[in-house]
């Protein structure tokens, strides 16, 4: 574990194989090591309360986590430079394309995706709604207001805003499904 501090921000690389066993974790510092523990069990149970019980094993072992300068509370979680997820203050992750691919990885994670068809793909990663017509498979854990990966052949094409809860999604026919907020056209994944 290292701890240092920067500008406008700091942080600590998070050894997340070490928090489930405290007998490795090194105390520099009490207060920190404190504070960076539950930091990472935080995470750790929003992502389990979000996506499923057991979602959260599939974090990455070394991940950055920043902090406001301000408020002091957790913003952004990183691994190396690639953002993953950030925090809302309502105690919701937004979490990136990236994020969303590694954790396709958890069979409950797969209950809050969508599945798209051929047509609607090249509009999607362009950043444009997913239309409830142009899904193939929903899962039944999305739920309205929800963040909900969009897939296409098991792959993140899109991170949304759910606008229809999952029954609706497979019983409606025309409407807006999910309003897309982050896509591949915006960074590289």
């Amino acid at each position: 574990m290292s701890y240092s501090v920067k500008d406008q921000l700091f942080y600590i690389v998070v050894r997340l194989d070490y928090i489930d066993s405290f007998v490795n974790v090194i105390i520099i510092n009490e207060k920190i090591c404190q504070y960076f523990v539950e930091s990472a069990i935080k995470i750790k149970h929003t992502m389990d309360a979000l996506f499923g019980v057991g979602t959260s094993k599939y974090l990455p072992r070394d991940t950055v986590i920043t902090y406001s300068k301000r408020t002091g509370r957790i913003q952004h979680v990183y691994k190396n430079t690639k953002l993953l997820c950030t925090l809302r203050i309502d105690g919701g992750l937004a979490i990136t394309p990236f994020f969303a691919q590694l954790l396709l990885k958890s069979k409950k994670f797969i209950e809050n995706c969508v599945k798209i068809d051929e047509d609607s793909k090249r509009f999607v990663e362009k950043g444009s709604s997913v239309f409830c017509k142009h899904v193939i498979w929903c899962g039944n854990n999305v739920m309205i207001g929800s963040d909900v990966p969009v897939l296409y052949k098991d792959k993140v094409v899109a991170v949304g805003k759910a606008v229809l809860s999952a029954k609706m999604i497979k019983s409606l026919n025309r409407g807006v499904a999910i309003k897309v907020r982050d896509s591949l056209k915006s960074v590289d994944y």
